[in-house]
């Protein structure tokens, strides 16, 4: 069973970049650094540092200083000779740095956090060094110097972990207590003691985990912090169509994503396909993210998949989301409730198993003028819906929007009456996710809108 997207339909792993980081290995290869400026000085001493065969010429250069280097630095004011120095490091195979010329340069020097072997590089792709010198400032005074004990010893344990430790997720497990341990004891040096009692929490399993994640309505700054570590400790992300690019960015680089979720009314994988899918990758040993738009538990089949971890003994765990609803709200300015207007909020669906609307819903709590109404997954029906609320005796002019794209850049609303939200909402985008909210404290939000959006 295959239920993987082409690549074509599967968003980017990160946003664009204007430059690749990289941590350049120099220790005993040549680099060649022109200049007499303390410019010039500071990026060999970097180099030096990195352990490389300095040339630091400060009375001139040629062309044949620069063969078999592994990179070439100069600080070179005269624009002529800067080209020069390019052409001849580049035909010598070497990448090219000129201090202040980053349009001459291959590669860029960043601002340094140095707690070897840990070592942090910031750049601002040469506009604004000011501001990576600040994010260096900020980040040198919450990061322990102690902490490179932890990273050295780390280096020296790696080998023997993947020996005693086979499987990819009972060494993340150890790594993960590793990693608390360190924080708790940032000031101190790792001990055997350490490593050995570490190893002895880590029960290997050839089972892997689920978890159920909510990833909210668009922002992913409403992420929760559980929700983001789980991204970032996950090896494999089952997504739905309503999870953004910017939210799987989130997620380790590693991870394998696969789209599983429903386009509109269009070709979609079923429930049973991915519960299976879910349930082999777990047996396979996998941790599994199953993300979901909103919360997974308000509309989100969680019930279904819950169930056939369960039954095949898989470990599975629910990370709520901020739902449509709060978000719809957050994003207008105004409250769900209302003390004396709107004394409870109810959830419908507007999309039933069989794709029209349900016959189970119970339209006279939908009438009462003291509820807030939100419908999930409106689209196809909310002109029935609409008509059968006024058929059960809701007012007429009962207030009613709604919104797409809730939170997201792309957010669009349209306010109306019960009467007349089918017709408006016509106007939002194609395909784009909506909610609709009725009752009074839907009155007509588009000052606070627009406030907002100021």
């Amino acid at each position: 069973m295959t239920i993987e997207r082409s690549p074509e339909a599967t968003p980017a792993r990160i946003a664009p970049l204007p430059n690749l980081p990289l941590f350049h290995k120099l220790a005993g290869r040549k680099v060649v650094v022109v200049g007499a400026s303390d410019g010039a000085a500071w990026k060999a001493e970097l180099v030096a540092a990195a352990g490389a065969e300095l040339v630091h010429l400060t009375d001139g250069w040629q062309p044949e200083d620069l063969e078999g280097a592994a990179l070439a630095v100069a600080d070179m004011p005269d624009r002529g000779e800067a080209l020069r120095f390019v052409a001849a490091a580049r035909a010598a195979g070497a990448p090219v740095n000129v201090i202040d010329q980053t349009d001459l340069c291959d590669v860029q020097f960043g601002t340094i956090v140095n707690r070897a072997p840990v070592v942090i590089a910031i750049s601002t792709d040469g506009g604004a060094p000011m501001l990576g010198q600040s994010i260096r400032a900020r980040i040198e005074s919450v990061l322990p110097l102690g902490l490179s004990g932890w990273a050295r010893a780390a280096l020296e344990w790696r080998p023997r972990l993947k020996e005693t430790l086979a499987r990819f997720e009972d060494r993340r497990a150890f790594w993960k207590r590793f990693v608390e341990r360190a924080w708790a004891s940032p000031d101190r040096a790792p001990t055997l003691r350490d490593r050995d009692e570490l190893l002895k929490a880590v029960k290997p399993s050839r089972k892997g985990s689920v978890a159920l994640v909510g990833a909210g309505p668009g922002d992913p700054e409403l992420l929760t912090l559980k929700a983001v570590r789980a991204l970032q400790s996950a090896t494999v992300i089952l997504y739905d169509d309503l999870v953004g690019r910017d939210i799987l960015e989130l997620a380790r680089r590693e991870a394998r994503r696969i789209a599983v979720g429903k386009t509109g009314h269009g070709p979609s994988c079923s429930q049973k396909e991915i519960n299976a899918r879910i349930v082999e990758l777990a047996l396979a040993g996998e941790a599994v993210v199953r993300l979901k738009g909103g919360d997974p538990l308000i509309f989100g089949r969680a019930t279904e998949e819950v169930d056939a971890c369960e039954a095949a003994g898989i470990s599975v765990s629910i990370i709520p989301g901020i739902s449509a609803a709060q978000g719809a709200a957050a994003s207008l300015g105004f409250s769900l409730t209302e003390r004396r207007e709107a004394r409870r909020v109810q959830f419908v669906t507007g999309h039933g198993a069989d794709g029209k609307l349900p016959r189970d819903i119970d339209w006279n709590a939908i009438a009462d003028p003291v509820a807030t109404t939100v419908v999930y997954m409106p689209r196809k029906t909310l002109r029935q819906f609409a008509q059968r609320a006024l058929a059960a005796g809701i007012d007429p002019a009962t207030p009613a929007l709604a919104i797409a794209c809730a939170t997201r850049a792309d957010v669009a609303h349209v306010t109306a009456t019960i009467c007349t939200i089918a017709a408006r909402a016509e106007a939002l985008p194609a395909g784009a996710p909506v909610t609709i909210i009725i009752g009074r404290v839907a009155r007509d939000r588009a000052s606070a809108a627009t406030s907002l959006a100021a």
